[in-house]
Parts: C-alpha cells; structure tokens; sequence
C-alpha cells in the first residue's frame, strides 16, 4: 500500500521547514563558491563552455554556461560554478516533492535534510561540472515516472520523460537509472495485467515514446561508450590525474563500492539498506523493488565495466536519490516507535545527530580547502621563482597552465624518460635553468603516489623539495602539493 493522501499532502509546518532547509542548502553551497581554484575536469568545463558543440555527449551544462551565464558574468571560478550550485540547491526541493509522493511527509523532510547537508553533494554543487545538475534531475524522472504509471498521472509520467532526455543530455550515464525499472516492468507485465494496461491510450503512447528513446539512447551512448574504452586502451593513463596502482580484478571493484559508500557515508548507506528493507517488509514492497531496480542495475553494471576499463564513483550519481529515501523511511519509521523515552522524538533525533556527525569533519575539511589541491597557491609561488625557459611538470598540466603564465608546463607522468630528456634540454639553453615538478604529496594508500615507476626515486636523486602548497583537512583526505625543483647540474 502507498503512502496515505493525508500523509503526502504538505501542511505549514512540513513547508516552513522545507524552505529553511533550502535556505540551509543555499548557505552550505554559495558559501565560498568562487573562492576555490579550478582542478582537474573543471578545465575542461571552461574549455567546452567557451566553445560549445551540440555533438558533445553531454552538452547541456556547457550550453547553459554560455547561454545563460557568459552574457552576464565572466565564466570564471564563480561564474562556472554558478549554476552548479544552483542545482544543488534546486535538488532540495525537487526530491522533497517527488519523495513525499512516495513514502510520507516526515520521510521525504529526513531525506532532504540528509541531502542539504550531504558533504558528497556539496562538493558536487561547488564544482563546476555537471553533476549537480545530473543529480538534480535523477532526483525527478525515475519516481515521476513510477507515479505516472502507478497513478495513471499524464502530468508526471511527461514529467518524468522530459527530465529523463534533460538527464541524457547532461550526461549519458543518466540513462542507467531507468534500465532496472524497465527491465523489472517487463519482467511484471503479462497476461491481463498487460493487455488492461495496452487497453490505455496514454500507456501505448508512453510506451511509444520510451521505445523511441530507448532506441536513440543505444545509438547515442553505445558509440560513446566504445570510443571511451578505445581511448583508454590506446592511452592508459591519459587523464588529469597520476593514478594509483590499480589492484587485483576482484579487489578493484571492491575497492570501488567501498569508495561509493564512503562518499554517502558509512551511517547514511547504512540507514538506506535497513529502510529500504522496512519498506519491503511493511509498507510497500512494488515501490521497495522499483527504488532497489534503479540503484542495483547502475551499480552492478559500472562495477563489471571497472572490469575492462577506468569507471569514476562520480558515475553512480543518479543512484544517490535511492539511498536518501531509504535513509528518510529508517528515520520515518524510528520516529513511528514509542522507544519508552519522553519526549518521543528525542531518540529519533539523537541518532540522526550521530549519523550527521559522521559527516562533520569532512564537511568541515571541505570549506578549509575545497576538496582540491590549490593549483592557483602553486603557480603564483611559481611564477615569481621560476626563470625564463624553465619547464613545469604536473600531473594536472592544463590546471597549472591556466595560473603559470609564460611557462611550458608538460604532463608528468611515471616514465621518467622524458624528464630527463627536459633535463638536457634546460641545461643546453641556460646554466641557472631548471625543471620543475608540481606534485601531490603522500596522503594514504587509495591516493595518487609517485612510487610507480621509480618515479619518486628519481625525484628524490635528482630534484629538491622547494615547496609545499595546501590548507590542512580535519579528515584523512589530505590534499597538499609539492613543488620540487630539478636543477642540471645536480647529478642524476
């Protein structure tokens, strides 16, 4: 059974907390936004913005920017990160409704309030990709569509297919969130049940429609697919970013849900598993199904693609709003049990304030330094002690290139061949010249290090710690840059 009328319908007191949790999720988002130096793919961002294609795989964030943005404020750090946190702010309300639909009131305002002061979608706010964006959406068009099948509601199922070809558009991986309840709506429908549906007007042109879409998504996303295994297979290791010795078939898909779980945090993954388990057992076991369908089938299949090829956590996105209802039913339900303590909230509250707790030090962590190594620090220090002629090297090149003016920054990388190479070459020009590195310190096991290869090994032979740039964390996740310099003269 659904949720009853009265429970899903919002009173004043359920919207005046709505809105200050979306004034909480305005705050914890625009707060230092353009503060923080461009890292990594935001680059990328700025690069695509600036030049936008209709036939790039995801298109819509970058349009937006230049459509929308660039008219009226540069696309600098703030101004790409704008709509980003936008977004992130838009998802509060947005999973409120369509959740409230779902399960009740109280649930829909636990999860909301799991979601504004999420440190994973923060940090997803305040970078300037599309990942809010792709969040804020996959918080609509898999349960507008559930609605629109379940209430026979034309409204939400053209809801749900619009926000589904916008979630497309932002980015393919998008369509993941709806192969599992198609699979789990084909595996149901048979018999009667079937044909009392097709008697439907609106289902055959729904399922027209999801048939057409369907068809685009496999010519579109399977081209781009392919082209990313290529590409990898042809220039492993061509990313932004030094990677990590990778581990054993088995242990590196271990280490990738661990990862996943991590960013939700242990307590709130751990909440989600147990509520949506409540929702099978007590409350609605055809919504239970549906919400494990659209997070498993993401899950399970970016998991065995990290099988043959380089799958970022940032790809299971779009199952995030699973695990924050799940998380709202538990909290739901704890509220719903007379625990013996007066007043009857408290024990609710007191573990929700442990689960939140948990998160409390990287989201502090996250404001010291943005969840980013400070390439901006590293090319001003630079700038002012490198010489005419000089080279750079790091692993994130086009980020140092965009703050170092007038100075050749090249790829570092594990060979070591071609610093040496750069080396010579530095030497033959100028006597006082040099090659420098920028780096990532050591920080712990799952992290970039420059072991592979030799590559510290030569660092330390050759080169001399000259400076290291970065705010300090309350968590694990340390986040300072080295900047070494390498001198000819110094024997190698």
């Amino acid at each position: 059974m659904s949720a009853p009328e009265a429970d899903r319908r919002p009173d004043t007191t359920a919207l005046a907390i709505l809105a200050g949790l979306i004034v909480l999720a305005l705050v914890l988002r625009f707060w230092r936004l353009g503060e923080w130096n461009l890292q990594a793919t935001e680059i990328f961002t700025l690069r695509d913005s600036v030049r936008p294609q209709f036939r790039n795989p995801r298109p819509l964030g970058y349009l937006l920017n230049y459509y929308v943005v660039r008219p009226f404020m540069p696309l600098d750090e703030f101004g790409l990160r704008l709509l980003p946190a936008i977004f992130g702010v838009l998802a509060v309300p947005s999973f409120y409704y369509v959740s409230r639909r779902l399960v009740s009131n109280r649930a829909a305002l636990f999860g909301a309030l799991l979601l504004a002061i999420s440190p994973l979608l923060i940090s997803y706010s305040q970078l300037a990709r599309y990942w809010s964006l792709v969040f804020c959406l996959s918080t609509i068009y898999p349960y507008a569509l559930y609605l629109g099948v379940r209430d026979r509601n034309n409204r939400a199922l053209t809801l749900g297919l619009v926000t589904l070809v916008l979630g497309i558009l932002a980015h393919p991986v998008s369509a993941l969130a709806v192969v599992g309840p198609g699979l789990l709506l084909a595996a149901n429908l048979r018999g009667e049940r079937l044909k009392s549906l097709w008697n439907q007007k609106a289902v055959r042109w729904a399922v027209l429609v999801a048939v057409l879409l369907a068809a685009a998504a496999v010519v579109r996303l399977l081209p781009i697919l392919q082209r990313w295994i290529t590409e990898h297979d042809e220039n492993p290791g061509s990313g932004q970013f030094l990677t990590p010795p990778t581990g054993a078939p088995g242990v590196k898909q271990i280490v990738y849900i661990l990862a996943f779980i991590d960013n939700l945090s242990l307590p709130v993954a751990a909440c989600s598993v147990v509520g949506l388990y409540l929702l099978w057992k007590v409350k609605d076991r055809t919504l239970a199904k549906y919400l494990i369908s659209v997070a498993a089938v993401p899950i399970v299949f970016l998991t065995l693609i990290s099988m043959r090829t380089p799958v970022s956590t940032y790809y299971l996105l779009p199952t995030v709003p699973v695990f924050l209802i799940g998380a709202g039913v538990f909290f739901d339900k704890l509220y719903e049990v007379d625990w013996g303590v007066r007043p009857q909230w408290l024990f609710p509250v007191t573990v929700l304030g442990v689960v939140i707790a948990a998160s409390l030090p990287t989201l502090a962590s996250d404001y010291r330094n943005g969840r980013r190594y400070d390439f901006r620090a590293a090319g001003r220090w630079l700038q002012k002690e490198a010489q005419p002629g000089d080279v750079a090297y790091s692993d994130q090149p086009l980020v140092l290139k965009h703050y170092l003016e007038g100075m050749d920054v090249e790829r570092l990388r594990y060979n070591v061949q071609p610093l040496e190479a750069s080396l010579r070459d530095v030497h033959r020009g100028s006597e006082t010249g040099a090659v420098w590195i920028v780096a990532p310190g050591l920080s712990h096991a799952l992290r970039t290090n420059l072991k592979q290869g030799g590559l510290i090994t030569w660092i330390y032979g050759n080169c001399q710690l000259r400076n290291t740039v970065g705010q300090g964390r309350v968590d694990f996740r340390q986040q300072y840059l080295q900047i070494y310099r390498c001198p000819p003269t110094t024997p190698g």
